[in-house]
């Protein structure tokens, strides 16, 4: 078998990835490898913006970003975590247009800066305009900045090649298993250490504004290898996705103007956050659509959806400040936004949870946050805590460049404490990968992938979105332990090498399975309503018994053990904005 040497690997080519890459660059040899190419990053749809404490419209500060970053967390975001990126934010931006980044510009040739959800002035005293943009293409122009860059810094790119597993010696992380797409073979990448910027994991639900890449490997590979996932229960979803696709309607939208309706005409959000409306956090606006469809109020023949207007807005404006928006609209629904209103419902979007990290990116191992030394994680894949219970919008790309370019700094003093000899690569990884695929390539019976797939989308749809409670989780639970046992008894019916999707869609799978049992075991413990977690059976937030992280572990078997670890509330220790308090709008 094929083995690579690089002194750090990073899997995964959105955002986080590639500013850790550009970070290490030139400092130590860095390789990304991806099962893309890298400018099919899922980062690239991310439309709105990114949020920074600039100032440039109107008076802002970062403390100010960070009381509405925890306060729209639920109070569950770790307050220290917090504090670091919204300090760090306007250099990021600033370090951003320096590398090229096209952002849209004020008259006077400053960056310019939109309203979104939930982002205020003076502790949540009025909307301020926070958030920087490049028109509604912020992630694509951003992405491909940091590719140029990456490429130009010399970073070593292995597109379309699978991350399997990870290779462990000494109590390290030193390597990977992957596949190569192209051939079928598996390679072994032999490094001093290893990143995972593997995104998120949107597919596990039917209706979802995730690509299809989605499928949540990297947190699947660490519940295999002991590792914890943290916060697995929340779950966003964005209030609006274009009706029955999922496709992402940016929150830039109401930014500009927009304002949601339901099919009697009425602007409802005045009803559930009547200071700040159709700006209020994202879990409030999907609950608020649900509960206007649940009354009856839906837009359609079916009442089963809202509409975005966005015809107060001039189609110059719609054309300058949000036009993917217009393609999509036109496209998919056959809709001229500046003509009629736009049917939206809400769409799974981003996990708030995920790999435990710290502030430099260095994954826990345990519930007591004990590093697993080599190994690192950034992005969507991980769990710094800084959305808690539920992310502002335009905060998602924030965390992918502050944390990734930490883990990158962090990265470099490692490799600059650590030997130059690499620790010895422990082949038995991908002895277990190759066991395991000759298995599922030479089982004679078995289902197919397809609709346990689908059944398990099904289930996470209807029992673990948006509002929950104890007897749909228990049956989520039930179900879900028993597409475990269906997912490791599939067969692969496609015997070739090249291109064998099957097989990846099978691996996949697994995963998918399991973390998505974490999700609905997490979901059922939390007797609480917190952020984008409701339950409709215990509906007020529950600080006493509540105000702390779930930790989950697959153990042998397939089961979730679950425990709790305590909450960073180190800024409410001096300043009373920050205590938890009841979350009005």
């Amino acid at each position: 078998m094929q083995v690579v040497y690089h002194d750090v690997i990073i899997v995964g080519s959105g955002l986080a990835g590639l500013r850790a890459a550009v970070e290490v660059a030139g400092k130590h040899d860095v390789a990304v490898l991806s099962k893309l190419h890298p400018l099919r990053s899922h980062s690239g749809a991310a439309q709105g913006g990114i949020s920074a404490a600039l100032g440039n419209a109107e008076k802002d500060s970062p403390e100010w970003h960070a009381y509405d970053t925890i306060k729209g967390s639920d109070y569950l975001a770790d307050q220290y975590a917090v504090e670091v990126m919204c300090n760090d934010a306007p250099r990021a931006i600033i370090e951003l247009e320096h590398l090229g980044v096209p952002f849209s510009r004020f008259e006077d040739g400053r960056i310019a800066q939109r309203p979104f959800g939930g982002h205020t002035s003076n502790f949540g005293k009025a909307p301020v305009r926070r958030t920087c943009y490049a028109a509604d293409r912020t992630g694509h122009v951003c992405l491909h900045t940091l590719y140029e860059q990456s490429l130009r810094k010399g970073v070593s790119f292995y597109d379309e090649y699978q991350v399997l597993d990870l290779c462990k010696a000494e109590g390290a992380v030193n390597g990977i298993v992957a596949i190569e797409i192209k051939t079928g073979q598996l390679m072994l990448f032999h490094a001093r250490a290893v990143m995972f910027a593997t995104g998120g994991y949107g597919k596990a639900w039917k209706t979802t504004s995730n690509a299809f890449a989605n499928t949540g490997d990297g947190l699947g590979i660490a519940l295999n290898n002991g590792m914890p996932l943290e916060d697995m229960e929340f779950v966003q979803f964005h209030p609006t996705g274009l009706y029955r696709l999922g496709i992402l309607i940016t929150e830039a939208a109401r930014g500009e103007g927009g304002i949601l309706r339901n099919g009697q005409g009425e602007r409802f959000m005045e009803r559930y956050a009547p200071s700040i409306k159709d700006l209020a956090p994202r879990d409030i606006v999907s609950r608020s659509i649900y509960e206007e469809i649940r009354q009856g109020r839906g837009a359609g023949p079916m009442k089963d959806h809202v509409l975005l207007d966005l015809t107060g807005l001039s189609k110059e404006k719609i054309v300058e400040k949000l036009p993917e928006i217009e393609s999509f609209a036109k496209i998919y629904l056959g809709v001229d936004p500046a003509e009629k209103p736009i049917p939206v419902q809400p769409t799974c979007h981003y996990a708030m949870g995920g790999i435990p990290t710290d502030a430099n990116g260095r994954v826990s191992g345990d519930a007591e946050g004990r590093e697993v030394p080599g190994f690192w994680a950034a992005g969507e894949v991980a769990c710094v805590s800084v959305h808690g219970a539920n992310r502002l919008g335009s905060n998602s790309l924030l965390d992918l460049i502050v944390f990734g370019r930490r883990a990158g700094k962090d990265i470099n003093r490692y490799l600059d404490r650590i030997c130059l000899t690499p620790i010895p690569l422990d082949t038995g990884a991908a002895a277990r990968m190759s066991e395991k695929i000759a298995v599922l390539k030479g089982r004679d019976g078995g289902e197919a992938i397809t609709p346990i797939r689908a059944e398990l989308q099904n289930v996470m749809m209807e029992n673990v979105s948006v509002f929950r409670h104890e007897q749909g989780l228990s049956e989520a639970v039930e179900k879900i332990t028993a597409l475990q046992k269906r997912a490791e008894a599939i067969r692969v019916f496609d015997q070739s090498e090249k291109f064998n999707t099957e097989l990846l869609e099978a691996i996949e799978l697994q995963h998918m399975v399991n973390y998505s049992k974490a999700v609905a075991v997490s979901a059922l413990e939390r007797r609480e309503t917190r952020g984008a977690h409701s339950r409709d059976d215990y509906q007020s937030r529950d600080d006493a018994s509540w105000l702390k992280h779930s930790i989950c572990f697959l153990e042998e078997g397939g089961a979730i053990t679950h425990m709790q670890k305590t909450v960073d509330l180190s800024l409410a220790s001096s300043r009373a904005e920050f205590v938890p308090k009841e979350r009005k709008y």
